[in-house]
């Protein structure tokens, strides 16, 4: 008889495991008052208009008004996403989410004024309002990071049309969201014994590491048969979103898009282009650990859907969400009291949204808040979860600690630090969870799935990385984005990374309509600097004691209140060089050659 495990709704949830929304508005009624009550704001930010150079305290009323805005929307905003997230076809809260971005556009226009008027004061006009006003001296990084970018602001009727095309440029990634998460229907599929089991976005990583071979192949076939039957109307969704790339990086005379992604987050080109020369001097590595996988699962093929399964799954073990909790507090003991006691309480303090329900968002990701930030899970019972939760409640941490530690104008970290914290907690989880065996099968199993770290979020994301570079690049030169065209351009570049021992499964082509972070322009690249940095962090922590904690836990409290690149030097590694990269790499060579002794 075939068995099914049914997804739950959402109200058969245990509410212990559900996040504490009520912590930003007890009810859905209380978000739409306290929303309505924002109405009069676009007039109140518009009345600064013309107003900005005229004195040291009207700027400085200004920058104050400006970001006690932000504390007020910030509530607004952050609850109508988790609720849309909840379940992603409730109408209800697609209605609530459509008005925040609407309001959102309206925002903008009505402060589009501010970019023009901060660049047009004069440079000795600002130090003689530094000089009339002390207090006007908390947000001299803010305004000389505004007026770094004064040949990319444009007149202010323009800035005012740019504005509102807000709403506009989330067309691309709102349909997208929706198509796959909601509308998206996967057929149910059986393993070897013919039972079945019930296929979604948010259950497919976990039926490709399954043991069960037979299992993995129904479940890939049955994703990107569905993927693949709307390939066209995919595609035309990342043309689309691709040429919006193109339209604001051409708008603000950009040399490109990819210029456009970094220069805001003050990151210089040279780390990303570093990034792919520095994969692409190390594939080697990825063919040999391909081959060794190949070899230890004793198939005459390798296919895309053998390459997430443990190759030791007699050792593998289900990890319950407490045991992953206690192991992953454990691991982060080393980051001192402070961080110890916060990240204990959070579980308490219901952060977290851990269960899969129908409707809800696949995936994880964590939201930084003033309230308390909210990460959102789909805790599997899985060593990879484990490791998700790990990862998330790195940038749970990161989030609470610059929050607590900045004003709130400085208070938000740029995308490239952002995976370093996260990526930081998972390597001293894996060296926490090493330490503490001797078993040969176990450690096997551990390293496996560190090799599958270094695969998938450096690796694979710098594959990422040269495919969104790559389609760009086409698009800029006034070529089509067709469906065709991607997956020639996407099997290409797999081919490339994943080496002779993977068979080239057709379906693999069509992997870039999975990738919602391709709706995020030139974002993917940053999981595997990232990952990189957090290597090296997470040794320097190990091996220095008190001051490498120290100088990372300066740099989890930092924000954005220097550049990512500084910041990331204060705790002791230096992102403009491709040195950490490499010494990544080198640990991933490492360690594919332990794991070769332990598997003979």
């Amino acid at each position: 008889m075939a068995h099914e495990t049914r997804i739950p709704r959402r109200e058969e949830l245990d509410r212990a495991e559900c996040w504490s929304t009520e912590d930003l508005f007890p009810s859905d009624e209380a978000w739409s008052r306290a929303f309505e009550a924002c109405q009069s704001l676009p007039g109140e930010l518009a009345a600064f208009r013309g107003k900005l150079g005229e004195s040291a305290q009207s700027l400085y009323e200004y920058l104050e008004f400006n970001e006690r805005l932000d504390e007020r929307m910030e509530p607004l905003y952050i609850y109508a996403m988790l609720r849309h997230d909840e379940n992603t076809a409730d109408p209800q809260y697609q209605a609530m989410q459509g008005r925040c971005f609407s309001f959102g556009v309206e925002m903008g226009r009505a402060g589009a004024y501010a970019g023009p008027e901060l660049t047009a004061i004069p440079e000795e006009t600002l130090e003689g309002f530094y000089a009339q006003l002390p207090a006007l001296e908390k947000y001299r990084r803010y305004l000389t990071k505004a007026r770094l970018e004064r040949e990319h602001i444009l007149s202010p009727a323009e800035e005012d049309l740019l504005a509102g095309t807000g709403e506009l440029s989330r067309g691309p990634s709102s349909v997208y969201t929706s198509y796959t998460n909601a509308d998206m229907k996967f057929p149910s599929v059986v393993d070897s014994e013919g039972r079945e089991h019930p296929v979604s976005n948010g259950a497919f990583l976990s039926l490709l590491e399954s043991p069960d071979r037979t299992l993995r192949e129904n479940a890939f076939k049955s994703v990107y048969g569905v993927y693949g039957a709307s390939r066209n109307a995919l595609a035309a969704m990342l043309d689309a979103q691709v040429r919006t790339d193109i339209f604001y990086a051409r708008a603000r005379k950009y040399p490109s898009a990819l210029a456009s992604a970094l220069f805001p987050s003050e990151v210089p080109e040279e780390v990303y282009h570093n990034l792919l020369t520095a994969v692409h001097q190390n594939l080697d590595k990825l063919h040999r650990y391909m081959a060794l996988r190949k070899k230890v699962l004793g198939l005459e093929e390798l296919h895309t859907y053998d390459l997430y399964t443990s190759m030791l799954p007699e050792a593998d073990q289900p990890v319950s969400f407490q045991q992953a909790r206690e192991e992953v507090l454990e691991a982060t003991r080393v980051l001192g009291e402070e961080y110890h006691r916060v990240l204990a309480s959070s579980f308490d303090q219901r952060w977290m949204d851990i269960r899969e329900n129908e409707g809800k968002r696949s995936g994880a990701y964590s939201c930084g808040c003033r309230v308390h930030p909210f990460v959102l899970l789909n805790h599997k019972d899985t060593l990879g979860s484990e490791f998700t939760l790990a990862h998330e409640m790195g940038h749970a941490m990161h989030s609470y600690l610059s929050n607590k530690n900045q004003p709130t104008v400085y208070s938000g970290y740029v995308l490239f630090v952002a995976e370093v914290a996260s990526t930081c907690n998972e390597a001293l989880l894996m060296q926490y969870l090493l330490g503490r065996t001797e078993d040969k099968k176990r450690r096997a199993v551990l390293i496996n799935y560190f090799l599958e770290q270094f695969r998938t979020t450096l690796y694979r994301q710098a594959m990422f990385a040269e495919f969104e570079l790559k389609i760009h690049e086409l698009a800029e030169s006034g070529e089509a984005l067709t469906a065709q065209r991607l997956c020639e351009i996407y099997l290409d570049i797999n081919k490339t990374y994943y080496g002779p021992d993977v068979a080239a499964d057709p379906e693999i082509a069509l992997e870039w309509s999975r990738i919602p972070h391709f709706y995020r322009r030139f974002y993917v690249y940053q999981y595997a600097t990232g990952f990189s940095a957090a290597m090296a962090l997470s040794k320097r922590i190990l091996e220095g004691g008190e001051e490498a904690v120290r100088d990372y836990l300066k740099f989890l409290s930092g924000g954005c209140s220097a550049d990512p690149v500084s910041l990331l030097k204060t705790a002791g590694v230096d992102m403009s060089t491709p040195k950490p990269v490499n010494d990544a790499l080198e640990f991933f060579g490492t360690l594919i050659g332990e794991l070769e002794e332990l598997l003979q």
